[in-house]
């Protein structure tokens, strides 16, 4: 992603909009130039490169365009910065202050002193390994950024730089946004399962409404909403953009905190002017499916786990009359929903649906047995690994009868069989 001073952001009618560059061949060019940049400097430090990227810059009006791609190659997904020298920094920097204190500070001792470190450090090394003074030297201060070491580069393609960077200008929009409201509309179970699973892995604060049916609607806080803004919070929320985009179909409305309210954070002044709260009147961002941003996210595996994928092959060479079906119906409970694993399908009509619950913290185990329970569906089996400790989680088994299936290692299809038969019967 983008920091702030590297965003290019207007405002339209109360709306911000943010850079979108386009795949002409200018721009192409200027990716592959950069990319090509990036490519040489592999084996240089870090100063060195940021000097070619400021030549690269010139007197060009455009400058923060060649920035941003700059520091998307200069991220972790492209380039990998390492501290190169012959001895952590703070130990080398540690030997050669002693060997100097021994005597009087002076010019002249420079080579004598890292020639010392040079054959202290030899005698100290497993492989025998000798540094030279000139080494010595270079690894002093080796661990500032500006001397870190590109080690490697994964090169993208000028497209996929492009796209990356027309991504982060739009996430960088959720760093002062107070609420973000989504809604995802008549898409597949798995789809909505994958984007809640993204709400919940990077923490962020929703209620979440509706159903399969009309659609569900998300509202997330965002970290202008917070008593105090936070950075980490809002770099969250930008990182949901790139799961969202792999929804079929949906739409975004964010409302955003206004740039001279932003400006005024810190003195609290309370504005009561008529025509200033108008000027400062919140803008808003919206966003859909279809908008021509791409998502850098690895496309969802059809599996959660090793446990569900070799459950349904083992299911597979069962001669049943159950169909097993993957993540086809959502069950809504006030605030949020369940999507199960599997459903399980009989040609007179029966169903039944199947959460298994493999190796989770306590707290899941809480969260997960009283979304079962408040949906209030008898329909629901769990299939529950036995090494779990449910009772240390605060979670009564017996509250779920023979709804529970318990496994050891491997899900067995004929257990979960038998168990579906026998709630379908009552």
């Amino acid at each position: 992603m983008l920091p702030s001073d590297l965003l290019i952001l207007r405002s339209r009618h109360g709306s911000i909009v943010p850079q979108r560059l386009a795949l002409d061949a200018d721009t192409l060019a200027l990716a592959g130039d950069l990319i090509a940049t990036f490519a040489r400097a592999v084996g240089q430090r870090r100063s060195v490169l940021d000097e070619t990227l400021v030549a690269l810059e010139g007197e060009d009006t455009a400058f923060k365009v060649k920035r941003g791609l700059a520091h998307l190659l200069a991220g972790d997904d492209f380039s990998t910065f390492e501290t190169v020298a012959p001895l952590d920094p703070p130990a080398l920097r540690r030997l050669v202050f002693e060997l100097s204190a021994t005597g009087v500070p002076s010019r002249g001792r420079r080579d004598g002193l890292l020639q010392s470190a040079a054959d202290a450090l030899a005698l100290t090394q497993p492989n025998g390994k000798l540094s030279t003074p000139a080494e010595i030297a270079d690894g002093l201060f080796a661990d500032l950024p500006r001397n870190a070491v590109l080690t490697a580069f994964t090169p993208p393609t000028p497209t996929a730089l492009i796209h990356r960077y027309n991504l982060a200008q739009a996430q960088g929009v959720f760093y002062r946004a107070f609420d973000l409201v989504i809604t995802a509309h008549r898409n597949t179970p798995g789809h909505y399962k994958q984007l809640f699973r993204y709400v919940k892995l990077f923490g962020l604060l929703s209620g979440i409404e509706g159903d399969a049916e009309h659609g569900f609607t998300l509202r997330l806080d965002g970290p202008a909403s917070l008593f105090a803004p936070s950075t980490r919070y809002g770099l969250a929320l930008a990182k949901l953009l790139p799961a969202l985009l792999q929804v079929p179909k949906w739409t975004l409305r964010a409302s955003l905190k206004p740039p001279r309210r932003e400006r005024d954070f810190a003195s609290a002044r309370v504005r009561e002017d008529a025509a200033l709260e108008e000027e400062n009147a919140a803008p808003t961002f919206e966003l859909s499916a279809g908008c021509g941003l791409v998502s850098h996210y690895a496309p969802p595996r059809e599996f959660d786990s090793i446990l569900e994928e070799a459950f349904a092959a083992r299911w597979a060479q069962l001669d049943s009359p159950w169909q097993l079906e993957r993540e086809v119906d959502l069950v809504p409970i006030p605030g949020s929903a369940i999507i199960p694993d599997f459903r399980l399908a009989h040609p007179d009509g029966r169903s039944v649906l199947l959460e298994i619950v493999g190796f989770w913290r306590p707290e899941y185990l809480r969260k997960k047995f009283a979304s079962i329970r408040r949906a209030g569906r008898a329909d629901i089996l769990l299939a529950v690994s036995a090494r779990l400790n449910l009772e240390a989680a605060g979670v009564d088994a017996s509250d779920f009868g023979a709804r529970i299936v318990w496994f050891k290692g491997k899900l067995d299809p004929q257990a979960v069989l038998a168990a579906a038969e026998a709630i379908t019967r009552r």
